[in-house]
């Protein structure tokens, strides 16, 4: 939890670094959040209105820790444009995302792992 909150404190904070741990942290509680307000939504009988207005609170936050991710790679980013490709953009994406960070400072800023 205290990943998804430190991206959630960085809301528009796109220049920098984010290790692969923020980011995958970050994404998998907003798909929990997504399913819980999914679940509810089907209980209560909304329709998507909760899940809508979710998306909408972190779509800033879940493009800044990506352009921050792809800093990490050493990547511009620019490079989220991919997921405009169908299919074969998300997944090079996923890809990006799922390296390891560049060891030492890059023209992004320094490495995440090691500042303290």
């Amino acid at each position: 939890m205290e990943w998804y909150l430190k991206v959630l404190q960085n809301y528009v904070g796109f220049s920098g670094r984010a290790r692969r741990k923020e980011y995958w942290m970050f994404t998998l509680f907003s798909i929990i959040i997504s399913i819980v307000l999914t679940v509810i939504e089907l209980i209560i009988g909304l329709p998507s209105i909760l899940t809508g207005l979710y998306s909408l609170a972190v779509l800033l936050p879940s493009l800044a820790v990506g352009v921050r991710r792809l800093h990490d790679t050493g990547r511009s980013g620019l490079w989220l444009l991919l997921t405009l490709i169908p299919l074969i953009g998300p997944i090079i994406l996923i890809v990006f995302m799922a390296q390891d960070g560049q060891p030492a400072d890059n023209q992004y800023g320094s490495n995440p792992k090691f500042t303290f």
